[in-house]
């Protein structure tokens, strides 16, 4: 996914609904039925995945990753991220 497909989202208080796959085989952003789709390599544990896709979403929306915060599922597949 080029970094300007997600480009129109980095607006400051924008929520965004994403669905995370940990232990993947590729680190990948996409927007399939309208979902956005993170999968990371990093595995669940000890804050590694949630990490990670900050630091992905975070390079998907061309913002720095202190503008991104979890505001729910932090254990969870489904996360809400707030733009700061």
């Amino acid at each position: 996914m080029s970094k300007n497909s997600l480009a129109s989202f980095a607006q400051s208080g924008a929520t965004l609904a994403v669905r995370v796959t940990p232990n993947a085989r590729a680190n990948k952003v996409e927007i399939e039925d309208e979902t956005i789709k993170i999968s990371v390599t990093a595995p669940p544990a000890d804050g590694k995945a949630n990490a990670a896709v900050i630091k992905l979403l975070s390079k998907a929306l061309g913002v720095a990753k202190t503008r991104l915060n979890l505001v729910q599922g932090h254990k969870g597949r489904d996360k809400v991220f707030r733009l700061d």
